[in-house]
């Protein structure tokens, strides 16, 4: 619990600012709590962190040497201190609703992600008039950035103006419309905390560079919705820099999230844009039940979708948006990280309609070591990059990590069953045709 607690809130007891998502709780302090398929760091100190990212090396050897177009997985909790991902997330949203609000002032609530643009005299006549920043200021601000040249100002064009804003010794108010009063977006990371932030980068960027040197690509895991932002932020950077020619980096995207979609679409956008490879693994999601328990006790809006059936409906909204900028652009890929036999045969489907064959690698699958053989392997005998993620650790670490994934793949028994009657299946035909061993 005290590694998502800030010094300054430990000194001052400004726990009580921060938003109810993203402030530390007793009965949360123990991430397992609730959740059925995701191993959970805790936080000891930084040499911790450097212990787990020479881990994180060792897998990524391990990968190169047994197999070409590998894969390595990593959870950035197990490089950095929460407390600066919870705060980092908390400001990321902030800015992020600050956007949404101004939007809705100029009549735009409501609107998609990548429709929504502010006009800028607008939004600069909104900020004087707010106290945030004179008009002459925010020309200065936009001016510099070369942003809002074509008269407005989209989402990707606040969080590249957010980056630069908070590089200035002059804290960025924005305005509490619960308290109608000016709050510091960014309250000052003390000096230790910024070291922090500069070693989870550098860790990220060592990761990176072994990963492109042994032909490995990375894929940074999703991870609780409090972390989350500050994660997919990190994870975008590390794509800026190493995604330029190939897929390197692989950010992940939980489909039970509310979020999903917009994310999804906006980091596509920012590519685009920006020229790089857009790289994802596309999941369903770990953390449901804490999640939603941890909403229902601390008051804050569920961030999961409300139904199982919403959930499928948000997955394959993201991939098919994934598949259509594949069939586009080409500088797209996704790993359909799925045990689910509708998911992986609409991917199939849809491949086929948009002309995406096996052998262009855009697109691949990963299921859990010693779950859905029945899925892998005739993938894999299609000519499709499939892959089964392995976990590795201890037997007393590994075992509990695995029993959770089958309770949580609650028709595991069943599709086991299932698989048993497609191998006694194959067994008979193979009697009856005198084909036994081959």
């Amino acid at each position: 619990l005290s590694s998502r607690t800030s010094a300054a809130e430990k000194e001052m007891g400004g726990a009580e600012q921060r938003e109810k998502q993203y402030r530390a709780h007793q009965g949360f302090g123990d991430h397992h709590g609730g959740v059925t398929s995701a191993h959970t760091y805790f936080y000891a100190d930084e040499a911790k962190c450097d212990q787990h990212m020479d881990t994180f090396l060792h897998c990524i050897d391990a990968s190169s040497g047994s197999s070409e177009d590998g894969f390595a997985a990593i959870k950035l909790t197990a490089l950095a201190r929460p407390q600066f991902l919870v705060r980092f997330s908390e400001v990321l949203v902030k800015w992020r609703r600050f956007f949404h609000q101004m939007a809705a002032e100029q009549d735009q609530a409501g609107w998609a992600v990548l429709d929504t643009k502010l006009e800028v005299e607008k939004l600069q006549e909104a900020l004087d008039n707010l106290g945030i920043v004179s008009k002459a200021e925010s020309q200065q601000w936009f001016m510099s950035e070369n942003l809002g040249t074509s008269g407005t100002v989209d989402l990707l064009d606040w969080n590249s103006l957010f980056d630069s804003r908070t590089k200035l010794s002059r804290p960025l108010l924005i305005p509490n419309r619960k308290t109608g009063k000016l709050e510091p977006l960014l309250s000052r990371f003390s000096e230790e905390e910024e070291l922090q932030m500069k070693r989870v980068l550098q860790r990220m960027d060592v990761l990176a560079k072994r990963a492109m040197e042994k032909g490995v690509r990375l894929m940074v895991d999703a991870e609780q919705s409090y972390f989350q932002p500050a994660i997919s932020r990190l994870t975008v950077e590390t794509q800026r820099r190493f995604n330029r020619s190939q897929p390197i980096i692989y950010n992940t995207y939980q489909c039970y999230l509310k979020e999903a979609y917009n994310n999804v679409t906006g980091d596509v956008e920012l590519s685009r844009r920006e020229g790089w490879h857009f790289s994802t693994k596309l999941v369903r999601g770990a953390y449901m039940e804490q999640e939603r328990e941890r909403a229902a006790q601390m008051g804050y809006e569920d961030p999961i979708n409300p139904s199982y059936e919403k959930t499928n409906e948000m997955y394959h909204r993201c991939l098919d948006y994934v598949l259509e900028e594949i069939k586009h652009s080409r500088k797209a890929s996704v790993m359909v990280a799925s045990h689910n036999e509708d998911t992986v045969k609409f991917t199939l489907r849809r491949m086929m309609e948009l002309g995406i064959h096996p052998s262009d690698k855009k697109v691949c699958f990963g299921q859990l070591l010693g779950m859905c053989d029945q899925i892998t392997f005739p993938l894999g005998q299609a000519g499709f990059p499939v892959y089964k993620y392995v976990p590795y650790g201890p037997v007393n670490e590994v075992l509990p990590y695995l029993s959770r994934r089958a309770q949580e793949n609650r028709g595991f028994m069943q599709r086991a069953n299932r698989e048993r009657d497609l191998l006694w299946k194959e067994v008979k035909r193979r009697l009856l045709t005198g084909n036994l061993f081959s």
